[in-house]
């Protein structure tokens, strides 16, 4: 059975599961908590990071964006970043605005904060921090409900990488009860068709020890 090691929580490793799932390949899921240092989980990935892909021949792969090209290049009958260069160029762009800019500006400023710095035992959360994710989240939303209002998903009319990785970023966020939705409602019209794949569905539906999310976090009528 094709193995996925990941972390709870992790935006990177959601966006690969959900890009699994919806090209229906069947995995495992094995937990992995990189600041636990398991020197065997070294041997497969030396950066010591998770999401590592392992398929049924052993080969390994590791890193989201590794992760995501491969199996594209492998599994291309559904595709997931578009048919033609320019499709796959706006795609590509959008999953490196995710995975970096917001990622850089949002995702550490509050999920590390809030979550892994305890974890990691790096101290307490710097308020000043999560104040600026928090300020830098707004204008990220006004840009997704710009992309979602002139094209329905945010590359296109159909969704794609693009909309996994924002997904991903934004629900391991919305489990803290971070992301207010009532500031744009094109992007909260977005994250529900989000929210309604089967894809992010089964995400949403674990619970994390130790911390709750918000009511309404996994209904796509929120």
């Amino acid at each position: 059975m094709r193995l996925l090691y990941h972390t709870h929580l992790s935006p990177f490793c959601r966006k690969i599961r959900m890009l699994l799932k919806e090209k229906s390949l069947e995995f495992e899921l094995v937990c992995e908590n990189p600041w636990d240092k398991n020197l065997g989980f070294f041997a497969l990935n030396p950066a010591g990071e998770v999401p590592v892909l392992v398929e049924e021949n052993g080969m390994v792969v590791s890193g989201s964006y590794a992760i995501g090209e491969y199996l594209e290049d492998i599994y291309p009958q559904c595709t997931l970043i578009g048919q033609m260069p320019a499709e796959r160029a706006e795609v590509r762009r959008l999953v490196d605005w995710f995975d970096h800019k917001f990622d850089f500006e949002v995702t550490q400023k509050i999920l590390f904060e809030k979550v892994f710095k305890h974890y990691m035992q790096c101290g307490e959360p710097d308020s000043s921090a999560i104040r600026t994710g928090k300020a830098n989240m707004l204008y990220h939303l006004d840009y997704i409900g710009y992309l979602a209002t002139e094209r329905y998903f945010l590359a296109g009319d159909a969704p794609t990488l693009a909309d996994l990785a924002a997904a991903a970023h934004l629900s391991a966020l919305d489990y803290l009860g971070d992301v207010p939705w009532e500031y744009n409602q094109a992007a909260r019209n977005w994250y529900a068709l989000m929210k309604s794949r089967p894809s992010l569905r089964c995400i949403l539906i674990e619970r994390v020890r130790g911390v709750r999310p918000p009511v309404y976090y996994e209904n796509p009528d929120f």
